[in-house]
């Protein structure tokens, strides 16, 4: 099986599995029975369909690998029978399901690090194994995360349900900040042998999609999808064949897919049209101005440096900052950036991109020596292969 042919089934996996564990959360009520029954269906698939290929009815293969698994159980422990109620087998499952699923994987009762275990588990289908390859933590860690999740929320008695809309609010940036984290992850991992995760990509991806599909009018979540499908569509110019980064001045821009901006541009102008911006809006339409420009010195900076300052007012933090002294540095030159990084030290002096950033300024200003410093303390902060190579190069030409 080819490559893509790999990806595409990994695709169809998780999409149906998701609809699947939805399903069976709802109708037996229980996590981890439902869980059981969607890891044996997966499994059977990942076997079964690269050698017969994808079934003409997914769902319904799915469906009924996790009955005849369901009923083996019933067989073989009878305590199963109450939670198992497979007599009255759903013919097709609802959609909203899946967003339920989301809803309650995502409970700000619960850590972050189980929301994003217990979902990429139990809603994307990965299993222990892959989540801690992909984290590179123990596999008993996952476990015992998404274990803790599940008791959680059988003991606090979360509800499996969209929250009501006086709740709404509060529980979908949960969610989105879920998603987001996820794909961050996915980008630039932060501590991992691989430059990037593409199957995390399309998993953040894959559930941004549903949340769009779902809840069409929720323009940050239009906003989300459009940021995380802009940044995929560079995933072919990103890096070399040996996983290094090619920065952003240095990318073949024919490489990227214009098919997928031009969608994602769609989205952001949606959500433009619903009239309530919020930061992931933002984020997407900077990456948008970038991807607007044919070349690298077309960038039109001054619009990029008026989306960082909307959106260091809309949702101010010391990293939207440093973004914004990188478009200043192209409006207003490299002494006035400096200046405006010098102001971030206290809140980010152990963030790598701070001193990667200040480097760069003051290479600019004609300082090796500093920038040469400023490169080596990055290298230290950071644990993502590409970006070590990159500033290890940077070290040797000073």
């Amino acid at each position: 099986m080819s490559r893509e042919a790999g990806v595409e089934l990994a695709r169809v996996v998780r999409e149906h599995a998701g609809r699947l564990a939805a399903s069976l959360v709802s109708l037996i009520g229980d996590f981890s029975a439902a869980e059981d029954l969607v890891q044996d269906a997966v499994e059977a698939a990942l076997q079964h369909w690269p050698i017969e290929g994808i079934p003409a009815n997914p769902d319904g293969w799915l469906y009924t690998v996790a009955r005849r698994r369901g009923l083996d159980a019933l067989r073989r422990n009878a305590r199963f029978r109450d939670k198992l109620a497979l007599a009255a087998w759903p013919p097709q499952p609802v959609p909203d399901d899946r967003l339920r699923l989301i809803f309650t994987c995502c409970h700000p009762a619960l850590p972050r690090t189980a929301q994003v275990a217990l979902t990429l588990r139990v809603v994307c289908g990965l299993t222990t194994a892959q989540i801690a390859r992909a984290f590179l933590i123990p596999e008993t860690t996952v476990a015992q995360r998404i274990t803790r999740a599940k008791r959680k929320i059988s003991d606090a008695g979360i509800p499996y349900r969209i929250p009501a809309a006086d709740e709404l609010g509060a529980r979908l940036v949960e969610v989105m900040t879920v998603v987001y984290l996820l794909f961050n992850e996915a980008y630039l991992p932060t501590s991992s042998q691989r430059a990037q995760a593409q199957h995390l990509a399309a998993d953040a991806e894959f559930l941004a999609t549903l949340l769009a599909g779902l809840m069409p009018n929720v323009p940050e979540v239009l906003g989300l999808l459009a940021l995380i499908r802009l940044h995929r569509a560079r995933e072919a110019a990103r890096f070399t064949p040996d996983g290094q980064i090619i920065q952003l001045p240095d990318q073949d821009r024919s490489r990227w897919d214009r098919d997928v901006i031009v969608d994602a541009a769609w989205l952001i102008a949606r959500a433009a049209s619903l009239k309530k911006p919020g930061p992931y809006q933002l984020q997407a339409a900077i990456v948008a101005v970038h991807t607007e420009a044919g070349r690298w010195v077309d960038t039109d900076w001054q619009q990029i440096l008026i989306l960082y300052t909307m959106l260091d007012r809309l949702a101010p933090s010391p990293v939207t900052k440093l973004h914004r002294a990188v478009a200043l540095r192209y409006v207003a030159g490299p002494d006035v950036a400096l200046a405006a990084v010098g102001e971030l030290r206290q809140a980010l002096n152990g963030y790598h991109l701070w001193h990667a950033t200040r480097a760069e300024l003051l290479r600019d200003l004609g300082r090796p020596d500093e920038a040469h410093e400023a490169d080596r303390r990055a290298l230290e902060l950071t644990a993502n292969p590409a970006e070590q190579s990159l500033l290890r190069q940077r070290i040797s030409w000073a």
